[in-house]
């Protein structure tokens, strides 16, 4: 049976759109810096975006505070204006931690989560299906998220569609890189939206037929990552293909570990906040620092923005 979700926005389908993945603004003492956080939000919404992702893997959200997490969460959705733009990720070890944080973003007023499977050990079919069913019944539009790479559990297009008929997710965010699993999902799954999850898959997931995408690019350019979306998913190719080609040497930082400080270092090179990390994560290598610059120093020449 499917879930019937109460939306608070002429948006429906709040999950769709360019979704930015914010990352997490911290000042030189490593807190967060939360009004450098509100104004991010109200800039990316300004520049076109559809919305925002706190709480994500860009968000660092491995290494908040209980306290930290919720108020990324509040500021999130004051800032933007409109609770529905927002998709604060939910993801946690316990699936009863991941409900909790569900529970939280729908008391705040965000419009739908974003959430990881079990990541604390290679589970079944059966736990994976547990796990969305516990954080569906926060009320909330759940978004799976497929990254492999990173939890060891591929949500495979035949799994989606059982998540999907049980009412447990309305949309996945796609990161396996394999462009093809979208018409595989379209056919096992034919109510699923896919998301673009990776950066540098954006041109092909959107001819084939995504609906949104969580981005990482669109913190340091925005209009040039939204003329972008809006092509693609347009079939517009004489606009989206050349603009893919100029950006594709930023969006590919996305997919790869050190995304994370790729991102805030761009940010800094265009002059927004985007500062150090938490750690375990150091700051880039010299050599991936230099190439970081090249590609946005190339990007900011070229009149991107």
């Amino acid at each position: 049976m499917q879930t019937n979700h109460t939306q608070t926005s002429p948006r429906t389908r709040p999950w769709r759109g360019v979704m930015v993945a914010t990352p997490l603004p911290l000042k030189e003492d490593r807190s967060v810096d939360f009004d450098a956080f509100a104004e991010h939000v109200g800039r990316l919404i300004e520049a076109g975006c559809d919305g925002v992702v706190p709480n994500g893997s860009l968000g660092e959200y491995q290494t908040l505070t209980d306290e930290e997490r919720d108020r990324m969460v509040r500021v999130a959705v004051e800032a933007a204006g409109d609770g529905a733009r927002v998709m604060p990720g939910v993801s946690a070890y316990g699936s009863d931690e991941s409900r909790r944080w569900a529970e939280q973003a729908a008391d705040a007023g965000a419009g739908s989560v974003l959430l990881l499977p079990p990541n604390g050990y290679r589970c079944d079919d059966a736990a994976i299906r547990a796990h969305y069913a516990a954080v569906a019944e926060a009320g909330l539009p759940v978004v799976a998220y497929n990254n492999p790479y990173d939890t060891k559990v591929d949500l495979t297009p035949r799994l989606l569609a059982r998540l999907h008929q049980e009412g447990s997710i309305v949309a996945v965010k796609e990161f396996s890189g394999d462009v093809r699993r979208a018409y595989e999902i379209a056919e096992e799954a034919p109510g699923l939206d896919v998301i673009i999850g990776a950066d540098d898959v954006l041109l092909e997931l959107a001819l084939a037929g995504a609906v949104g995408w969580i981005a990482g690019c669109p913190n340091m350019l925005p209009t040039s990552c939204v003329t972008l979306y809006r092509a693609a998913v347009a079939g517009d190719l004489g606009t989206a293909l050349p603009l893919y080609r100029q950006l594709h040497p930023l969006l590919r930082w996305d997919s790869k570990p050190e995304f994370v400080q790729a991102i805030k270092a761009s940010m800094d090179l265009v002059g927004w906040h985007g500062g150090p990390s938490r750690p375990p994560r150091f700051p880039l290598p010299e050599a991936s620092a230099a190439a970081v610059r090249a590609a946005t120093e190339k990007a900011l020449a070229e009149g991107l923005n």
